[in-house]
């Protein structure tokens, strides 16, 4: 828990710090106030008295009740400003620490963890320094101070007090024991929910589609019911807390005054008054005791699960990337476009198989290059190694003769342009998503964007949408078909104007006539770019000027359209599943 708070600044310590001589200022004025009282008891109790003597000791109770609130409104202040601030740090902390890892770390925590250790876990932290500074500080100067004041005044009362104490700990340690592994729960508890919730969301078709309402009902409630027993239980025993503690107070109240109403009727006449206003005095900082230890049972309660929180939060800051970034920032050669894989082969973490085997190819510059191969064959994985969403287990990937590995990870994806498998888009208009991103160059104008829309195949229903080129695109690209979908996204990297394209299945969504009127463009606007197709179909690639066979991870054929006929027997197979032989003939 304390590892965290090295991520306070310089500034919020100093708020701290004057924070704590406002709590010490509030304390020594609470511990005043019986010194008063006491004062007025024994004016009241003394003959010649006169109002104005009790008027000025009551005038100085008032004074210093008004400065306890002022120095508690102020330590609030204090306590609220850094609780927000450092929240604040630590979700741009994880957002930034988030945006650096690659696939390998998101598919780790999973993406519903990640959203809650950002938000949920955070929020737990927040209560706990905010409340933090107002209770943890000052309950233990509270019951020092307030022990001190006790100490040695009588030692029936003394005695009393200390039971009281004792009971309350009691009390508190069978809380904290019942309800501690509880609230560690409830944070695992809330990330299920929020995966099962995520997981209905981002599939709602296929849940319709199949009627499977019912069974994600039936999920969900399942999760949901968990979540809410465990609040249940941890609340109602936190509901113990409150009378508990009432009692203790009324109790030991009565005690004092149970016991000082003996001592009174035993004492001679002149101590009666002396004891008396003792016993209102000893009542007062026997209770002031109790609220400390009272306050300090509120952080026992918060802490367990801002621990967990704090442990959660630090799982992610702590985390290093395995993606590290090299030192070529501005890469200096003559080749332009070109990529070779020298005998690369990877694995997925903690997997046990390789997905790619032993694969050496180049790309020259203007080249297009495709790959095909059946499902699962590594065309996706393959191409993916190119950008670094994964780094190879073995052997080399080069880009411009540099290895990708040596270049920030800015530098590389600079040169990319680079459209996945799923095309994503983002909340905004059709202009901010096709001009999305920075690639170390001047932002495109709107001419560019037209341009790179119209490349894309897209002019004709992007000027039919209400505001064109500033039409609004919901969140996820919901209000737009997957085939304009892909068409944007397309349009988005032609847009960034890269040396190197990667289209990872980018065409699929696309019917034959757009298919190949889209790429008959691309290969015109494009001649100078190096392009990466990964298809399935066969005619989205047989103009390709190297074809790549891609078969359990090996190649197993490369060359043209043509060559590939004659001398592979797995392309051969794929060609004549998808075109007649009269088809492939005539061609």
């Amino acid at each position: 828990m304390l590892k965290i708070f090295k991520y306070l600044k310089s500034k919020e310590w100093a708020l701290v710090l004057f924070s704590v001589i406002f709590i010490v200022a509030q304390v020594w004025l609470d511990l005043k106030l019986p010194d008063y009282m006491s004062e007025i008891t024994r004016l009241v109790q003394t003959e010649g008295s006169t109002m104005a003597d009790i008027f000025k000791s009551g005038g100085f109770m008032l004074l210093c009740a008004l400065g306890s609130l002022i120095s508690s409104i102020i330590v609030g202040f204090f306590a609220a400003r850094i609780a927000a601030s450092f929240s604040r740090r630590l979700r741009g902390l994880i957002f930034d620490k988030v945006e650096s890892f690659s696939m390998e770390e998101i598919n780790r925590f999973s993406t519903a963890s990640l959203i809650t250790r950002s938000t949920n876990d955070i929020t737990q932290i927040q209560m706990v320094v905010a409340m933090g500074l107002q209770v943890i500080i000052k309950a233990p100067i509270l019951a020092v101070w307030a022990i001190l004041k006790i100490a040695g005044k009588n030692w029936q009362w003394t005695a009393t007090t200390a039971v009281a104490v004792a009971i309350l700990m009691i009390m508190i340690l069978v809380i904290v024991l019942f309800a501690m592994p509880k609230f560690k729960k409830l944070q695992y508890l809330t990330d299920n929910v929020n995966r099962v919730t995520r997981e209905n969301l981002t599939g709602i078709r296929v849940v319709r589609a199949y009627n499977a309402e019912e069974y994600e009902e039936e999920k969900f409630t399942k999760a949901n019911k968990e979540l809410t027993k465990t609040y249940l239980f941890t609340g109602r025993i936190m509901a113990i807390m409150s009378p508990g503690m009432t009692l203790i107070m009324n109790g030991l109240s009565l005690a004092i005054y149970w016991l000082g109403s003996y001592m009174i009727n035993a004492a001679g006449m002149t101590d009666k008054l002396t004891l008396f206003s003792e016993m209102v005095v000893f009542s007062s900082y026997a209770i002031q005791v109790v609220i400390a230890f009272t306050m300090l049972t509120m952080i026992f309660i918060m802490l367990p699960r801002a621990q967990v929180s704090a442990k959660r939060i630090n799982e992610v800051l702590d985390t290093k990337p395995s993606i590290i970034d090299g030192n070529i920032s501005n890469p200096k050669t003559q080749l332009k476009g070109e990529i070779e894989f020298k005998n690369v082969s990877f694995k997925y973490p903690d997997a046990a198989n390789y997905v790619l085997k032993d694969i050496s190819f180049t790309a020259h510059k203007g080249e297009t290059v495709a790959f095909i191969g059946s499902t699962g064959s590594g065309k996706s994985t393959l191409v993916n190694l190119i950008p670094r969403f994964y780094d190879v287990t073995e052997g080399e990937v080069l880009v411009d003769g540099i290895n990708v590995k040596d270049y920030t990870q800015q530098a590389l994806h600079d040169k990319l342009g680079v459209v996945p498998q799923k095309a994503v888009l983002f909340s905004g208009t059709v202009r901010s998503n096709v001009a999305y991103g920075d690639n170390g160059k001047k932002q495109p104008t709107t001419a560019e964007i037209k341009n790179a829309i119209e490349i894309a195949q897209s002019t004709d229903f992007v000027e039919k949408m209400e505001g064109q080129y500033d039409a609004a695109i919901a969140q996820g690209g919901t209000n737009v078909s997957g085939g304009q979908k892909q068409r944007l996204s397309i349009a988005r990297a032609v847009c960034r104007k890269p040396e190197i394209y990667i289209f990872d299945d980018s065409f699929s969504a696309l019917d034959y006539k757009t298919d190949r009127k889209l790429r008959a463009v691309l290969k015109k606007e494009t001649a100078d770019t190096t392009s990466l197709i990964v298809a399935q179909r066969i005619g989205t690639i047989k103009d390709a000027d190297k074809i790549i066979v891609l078969d359990n991870g090996c190649i197993v054929g490369m060359g043209t359209h043509k060559e590939l006929l004659k001398s592979c027997d797995v392309y051969k197979e794929i060609a004549y599943s998808q075109l007649s032989k009269e088809e492939l003939e005539n061609e």
